[in-house]
């Protein structure tokens, strides 16, 4: 199994696309001890189905070439039907994974990332977050410029799409950062010419103006760490696994870790402290660790974040195969 994104029901229970074997699992947890008691197989032979998100007790997939919806069944939890609702994205590429989101307009956001490392894409598709009916049908960019941004996540503070994004390789150890940005309807965040909105590209942005009138990140991260998800920790968990006071609030995000720098680096789950406002006030901190030892054996790598509603959070491990519960008990 190789767990990517996650996403709850209407009724609590936890679900998670499966990228390694090309499913939808559901994974309750009827005695309420923090662990699954079951593994459901919701539905199988999907196209690399790595994030979820529900509509109306529907349940949205994204897939590398498109976007499902599978209406469940009430009891057994399988799914009775499956609706292709986006059937054009592009299938192929160096980056194949695809985001799902319902905005705050109950508008479909889908995240599509760039077909190479840096390179002018043909397909309008690539290296942007569109926007579509929540039932599909013609969709539109929201956001461009943005090579591979994998987690979408509601910032339930600004009412603002906030997205990580992964920048380019073979520019050193140290350069460019990866990115957090604010998503704004028509904005260019710059990539190929442009990385974390004030360095050219070497390639392809040798003109002055190259980082001219581009978004600018809300955050920006250390280079290849790799963020994914991300979650936004509500103010005012109560339940018996809520995190501490000074951590609600704030803002997480799960590092996927390098594997292309001489040193490696992410392989962890950090916590960035927000303001009133919903804005970054500190630099990233250490909550997660441990996926990557001293030694420079990796364990895991951290993909996905989901809160429950008992304050714990799930996070999921592509490479090792789990999910965690992290709590404060």
């Amino acid at each position: 199994m190789a767990p990517r994104f996650m996403a709850l029901g209407p009724d609590g229970l936890v679900f998670v696309a499966d990228r390694a074997l090309d499913q939808v699992l559901a994974l309750p947890d009827r005695d309420g001890d923090g662990q699954a008691d079951e593994v459901i197989i919701v539905a199988r032979g999907l196209y690399v189905p790595t994030s979820l998100a529900f509509r109306n007790g529907e349940l949205y997939v994204g897939e590398t070439a498109g976007v499902t919806r599978l209406t469940l069944h009430p009891r057994h939890r399988h799914a009775k039907e499956e609706t292709p609702v986006i059937t054009d994205l592009p299938p192929v590429g160096r980056h194949y994974t695809r985001t799902v989101l319902f905005g705050p307009d109950g508008r479909l956001y889908v995240s599509i990332g760039s077909s190479c490392n840096v390179c002018r894409e043909s397909d309008p598709h690539r290296a942007a977050v569109w926007v579509y009916p929540p039932d599909g049908g013609s969709g539109e960019p929201f956001t461009v410029g943005l090579r591979n941004a994998v987690g979408l996540a509601v910032n339930p503070w600004t009412q603002t799409i906030w997205a990580t994004n992964n920048g380019r390789d073979f520019m050193g150890d140290d350069r460019p950062p990866d990115t957090v940005y604010e998503l704004a309807a028509g904005a260019d965040a710059g990539w190929p010419r442009c990385h974390a909105g004030t360095i050219p590209d070497p390639d392809f942005g040798r003109q002055p103006d190259a980082c001219q009138g581009v978004l600018q990140p809300v955050l920006t991260l250390p280079a290849h760490v790799a963020p994914l998800g991300l979650a936004f920790y509500p103010r005012d968990a109560s339940g018996p696994a809520a995190f501490p006071a000074d951590m609600q609030g704030d803002l997480f995000i799960a590092l996927h870790g390098s594997w292309n720098r001489s040193t490696l680096v992410g392989y962890k789950v950090v916590r960035v402290p927000l303001d009133d406002s919903g804005r970054p006030e500190g630099p990233p901190e250490d909550f997660a660790i441990g996926f990557l030892q001293p030694d420079g054996r990796v364990l895991g790598r951290p993909v996905g974040l989901l809160v429950l509603p008992d304050g714990s959070m799930l996070v999921s491990d592509d490479r090792a195969g789990f999910i965690y519960r992290i709590s404060r008990e």
